[in-house]
């Protein structure tokens, strides 16, 4: 028997890593295409208020808006994590 529940135990652990790793890379690739989308929508007004929206300079402006709206984005979810408690609900495990 116990050779059993050390078996079970085992496959549990891998399905559970496995889970965790299907969410790890769905969570990236959705928050990849959620960027991409907040890419478009930041850049619109940018190409209508510069009329040289290729120039060096409003490629740096961009930039500039786009890093600020970021750090206030990041900094607000820091925050509001810290108010909350901030305790994920997947705890990941290390190996090693």
């Amino acid at each position: 028997m116990s050779r059993r529940n050390e078996l079970r135990t085992k496959s549990l652990t891998t399905i559970r890593s496995l889970v965790q790793t299907m969410i790890t890379l769905a969570s990236a690739s959705l928050g990849f295409v959620s960027a991409l989308a907040w890419n478009d929508a930041i850049k619109a007004p940018f190409k209508k208020l510069l009329p040289d929206g290729e120039s060096l300079s409003a490629l740096y402006t961009y930039a500039a808006i786009a890093t600020i709206l970021a750090i206030c984005v990041v900094g607000s979810l820091s925050w509001l994590a810290a108010k909350i408690g901030g305790d994920a609900l997947i705890d990941r495990e290390v190996d090693g």
